[in-house]
């Protein structure tokens, strides 16, 4: 794909190194893609090394913007400005943060910081620090008066894919817009796991045993509660079995 991309597009100034590193791969400009036995065991191995970099610099970030609140596991997905442009440089790991799990990047994507538009707020580990786990149960416990102008949602997705989880329901999310179960305060408490709590089925999604997750908790025009953190989204659950 990096060569046939190579072949239909200008080389840019700017690009020049990157397509010199891309010549001792045995990707060129105008010639074939024929990598001999060194060049193919060197990108098998870029699989590899590839993959869990971008999945270390995305599930375990180390970014000044992701950060939330201290003590939370959940973080704020969004970690470039939506130009992914500093005053001089590029936000490089922001951006590979980002895309890898997602596609596109606008201002209104930023809600934390603009206070319109979205929220699009990430997790990857229970309020234990362990990575969540398909075959495990879990609980989030949503407080009263969600400060969400339109509406909120929490939605779950593949680690392998980071498309929305396949399972046997065929339902990846809960919602504002949903008919949930709520509590006598106005709280609402959702599920995810391989089973559902007895009579909580409409708070619940389920995950698949082999499969790792993690969830996006959207916010759809916050209000000032989110903004000043006087409304505070904690963190995942295990729940005990």
């Amino acid at each position: 794909m990096v060569h046939k991309s190579l072949n239909r597009e200008p080389v840019r100034e700017v690009d020049r190194y990157f397509v010199a590193m891309l010549k001792q791969l045995g990707i060129e400009k105008g010639k074939p893609f024929a990598p001999d036995a060194r060049q193919k065991e060197i990108l098998m191995d870029a699989l590899l090394v590839g993959e869990a970099m971008a999945k270390a610099n995305d599930h375990s970030k180390r970014l000044a913007k992701a950060h939330y609140r201290d003590g939370s596991h959940w973080e704020f997905a969004t970690t470039s400005n939506w130009d992914s442009r500093a005053e001089f440089y590029q936000q490089l790991d922001g951006s590979a943060a980002w895309f890898y799990e997602a596609v596109t990047n606008d201002e209104s994507m930023h809600g934390q910081e603009t206070g319109w538009g979205q929220v699009y707020m990430a997790a990857y580990k229970d309020a234990d620090g362990n990575w969540l786990d398909g075959a495990k149960n879990y609980t989030l416990h949503v407080p009263a008066n969600p400060p969400a102008e339109v509406f909120w949602s929490m939605t779950l997705y593949d680690v392998s894919t980071r498309a929305i989880i396949q399972n046997t329901l065929k339902k990846a999310d809960q919602s504002s817009r949903q008919k949930l179960q709520m509590n006598s305060d106005g709280s609402v408490d959702l599920y995810f796991g391989p089973r559902a709590p007895a009579g909580k089925e409409s708070n619940w999604v389920q995950t698949m045993p082999d499969k790792a997750w993690f969830p996006y908790f959207r916010l759809y025009s916050p209000t000032q509660p989110f903004l000043d953190q006087s409304w505070v989204l904690p963190d995942i659950e295990k729940i005990d079995e």
